[in-house]
C-alpha cells in the first residue's frame, strides 16, 4: 500500500464517521502529517480523480476513490490479522500501520490464504477502534495505543 492508499483509507474512515466530507485537519491528523502535508496529497488525490476537494467545506471520494480506498482498508484488516491470530503480535495495530506502507497486494492476497477474514470485511472495521470490529471481541483487554 502506497502513501496515497494510506490517505484514501483515512477519507474514506473519516467520511464514514462524519457522515459526510472529512475535514483537512481530520485526515493531517489520521495520518500522522500536517495539514499542508495533508493538502498537497489531498491535491494529488484530485488529479488522480479519486477526491474532490472544496475548500472550506472539506474531502469525499470519489467512485473510485472509494473502490480504492476499501481495498486499502481491506488490506490493512488483512495485516491486524494476520498479526493478531497467526503471530500472536499484542501490538498488531501499532505493526498493522507501520506494515500497511510497505506491504503490496501480492503480499497482502498471500496473507489473506492464511487468515480467517471475515467476508463483510472491510465492513467489519470499527473506525473508532481502528481495528477490526472482529478482532475487538477476540482480544478485549489489549493495548491498542
Amino acid at each position: 500500500m502506497n502513501t496515497a492508499d494510506q490517505y484514501l483509507k483515512a477519507i474514506y474512515l473519516i467520511q464514514k464517521q462524519a457522515d459526510g466530507p472529512a475535514a483537512t485537519g481530520a485526515i493531517a491528523d489520521a495520518v500522522d502529517v500536517s495539514p499542508a502535508s495533508a493538502n498537497e496529497m489531498i491535491g494529488k488525490l484530485e488529479e488522480r480523480g479519486l477526491a474532490d476537494h472544496e475548500k472550506y467545506k472539506g474531502v469525499m471520494l470519489t467512485d473510485d476513490g472509494i473502490v480504492r480506498a476499501r481495498d486499502a482498508l481491506q488490506t490493512y484488516c488483512i495485516i491486524e490479522r494476520f498479526l493478531a491470530n497467526v503471530l500472536g503480535v499484542e501490538e498488531f495495530r501499532e505493526e498493522a500501520g507501520e506494515l500497511e506502507a510497505v506491504i503490496d497486494d501480492t503480499v497482502a492476497d498471500r496473507l489473506d490464504t492464511i487468515i480467517d477474514r471475515e467476508p463483510e470485511c472491510p465492513d467489519c472495521f470499527d473506525a473508532e477502534a481502528d481495528a477490526c470490529a472482529c478482532l475487538e471481541a477476540a482480544f478485549e483487554g489489549t493495548a491498542s495505543d
